[in-house]
C-alpha cells in the first residue's frame, strides 16, 4: 500500500519531482529517463510505469525557461530507448516462446496457443505493435507476444520504429508546446490523470469488444459471432 501511495504521489506531482531530479542530477537525468522508458517497453515485469504522462511532463520541464535540458537530445535518447526496449522484448519472446509453449496438454502454455499467436501477428501484427505504444501495460506485452508469435522481423521493426516516433514525439512535444499554458500549469495533476485515463480507453474498448463477441458466440454459435 505504501508503494502504491508513493507512486500516486509521484504521478500527482510529476512536474515537481522531475524539476527536483533535474536540479540534483543535471546531465545524468537523461540517463535516468532513458532507463525508465527502456524499462517500461523492454522489461516484461515493469508494465506499470507511467510512460505517457512522463513524456508529457518531460516536455513541460524542457519548455521551462530555467531548464538546461535539450529537446532534440531528449527526443533522440527517449526514441532510441523506446525502440530498443521493444526490440529486446520481441527477441526475448521469440527466443523463449517455442520452449514455453511446447506442452501438448497445458491449458495455457500449449502449442495451439502459440500457433494462434503466430496467426494473429501474421494478420494484425503491425497494427497491434503500433497501437500498443499508446496503451499502458499492453505496450509492454505486445512486442513480447509478437516475438512468441514469430512476427516477421522486418515488419516488426517498421511498426516498432514508426510507433516509437509517434509515441515519444507526440507526448514529448505536446508537453513542450502546451505544458506551460497557465490552465495546464494550474491543473497539471488533472491533466496527468486525464492522459492516463485516455490512454487506458483502448484497453477498455478491446475488453468490451472481446466480451461482446464472446457473448455473441455463446448466444448465436461460432458461425454468427461476426454478425452480432
Amino acid at each position: 500500500m505504501d508503494r502504491l501511495l508513493q507512486l500516486l504521489d509521484v504521478i500527482r506531482h510529476m512536474d515537481d519531482h522531475l524539476a527536483n531530479l533535474s536540479s540534483s542530477l543535471g546531465f545524468w537525468l537523461y540517463g535516468l529517463l532513458f532507463a525508465i522508458i527502456f524499462a517500461e517497453t523492454g522489461v516484461i515485469v515493469l508494465p506499470f510505469l507511467p510512460g505517457d504522462s512522463l513524456l508529457f511532463a518531460i516536455g513541460t520541464l524542457i519548455a521551462n525557461p530555467e531548464s538546461q535540458l535539450s529537446l532534440p537530445l531528449m527526443f533522440v535518447l527517449l526514441l532510441v530507448a523506446a525502440i530498443i526496449g521493444d526490440a529486446v522484448n520481441y527477441l526475448v519472446g521469440r527466443s523463449i516462446g517455442p520452449r514455453v509453449f511446447s506442452s501438448e496438454s497445458s491449458w495455457l502454455l500449449n502449442k495451439q496457443h502459440l500457433m494462434k499467436a503466430q496467426a494473429f501477428y501474421e494478420k494484425h501484427g503491425g497494427k497491434a505493435i503500433f497501437l500498443a505504444r499508446f496503451a499502458p501495460i499492453i505496450r509492454t506485452f505486445a512486442p513480447f507476444v509478437a516475438g512468441i508469435g514469430k512476427m516477421d522481423p522486418a515488419r516488426f521493426w517498421m511498426f516498432n520504429v514508426s510507433g516509437a516516433v509517434c509515441w515519444v514525439g507526440g507526448f514529448l512535444f505536446a508537453g513542450y508546446f502546451f505544458g506551460n499554458f497557465p490552465f495546464v500549469q494550474k491543473n497539471f495533476t488533472y491533466v496527468i490523470f486525464g492522459i492516463i485515463i485516455v490512454s487506458l480507453l483502448p484497453i477498455v474498448y478491446e475488453w468490451y469488444k472481446a466480451t461482446r463477441e464472446a457473448k455473441a458466440v455463446v448466444k448465436n454459435g461460432p458461425g454468427d459471432a461476426g454478425t452480432g
